[in-house]
C-alpha cells in the first residue's frame, strides 16, 4: 500500500496518555478537502508495540484549530486492546460520509485501564486506498461457439 505524506498526521509519535496527533490536515479549500465524494478512514499503524494491560480508543477528530483543541468533535472511533497494537498491525477508523464540518482533521488516542505507551504512525486516507478494499473486475471468458 502506498500512503501519501500529505495525508500523514503523525510519524513515530509516542502516545502515553490521551493525546492528539502531532499534525492536522487543513481542509480550508475544496481543492484540499479530500472528503468531497470519497469515503474516508483513519489508519493507525504502530511502529513500537503497546504492552498489555490497557485499552485504546482511536478516533478521527475534527476541530477549529490546527492544535486540535478548539470545538473538537469525533467523526469515528474504534476501541482496541493494547495486545492487538502490534508492530505493523493496521487499525482502520471508518468515517461516515457527510459528517465533516470543521477545518482541521487529526487522530486522537485515548488510553484507559492502564498506562501503556504505543508509538505509531497515522494517516487520514480515502477508504478505497486501504489494501483490504482493493477489488478487481472478475474476468469472464465468453465462448463464441
Amino acid at each position: 500500500m502506498l500512503l501519501d505524506y500529505e495525508d500523514q498526521v503523525c510519524r513515530a509519535q509516542a502516545f502515553t496518555a490521551t493525546a492528539v496527533s502531532a499534525s492536522a490536515i487543513d481542509t480550508i479549500s475544496a481543492s484540499s478537502d479530500m472528503f468531497i465524494g470519497r469515503r474516508m478512514a483513519g489508519l493507525f499503524i504502530p511502529s513500537v508495540a503497546a504492552g498489555a494491560g490497557s485499552t485504546h480508543v482511536l478516533a478521527v477528530i475534527q476541530a477549529d484549530d490546527a492544535a486540535l483543541t478548539t470545538n473538537v468533535e469525533v467523526l469515528g472511533s474504534i476501541t482496541v486492546l493494547a495486545a492487538a497494537l502490534t508492530v505493523g498491525s493496521m487499525h482502520e477508523i471508518p468515517v461516515p460520509q457527510g459528517v465533516k464540518t470543521r477545518r482541521y482533521l487529526g487522530i486522537r488516542n485515548t488510553i484507559s485501564s492502564g498506562t501503556t505507551t504505543v508509538t505509531a504512525d497515522a494517516w487520514i486516507v480515502p477508504q478505497d486506498e486501504i489494501n483490504k478494499y482493493k477489488s478487481f473486475p472478475k474476468v469472464v471468458h465468453a465462448d463464441n461457439n
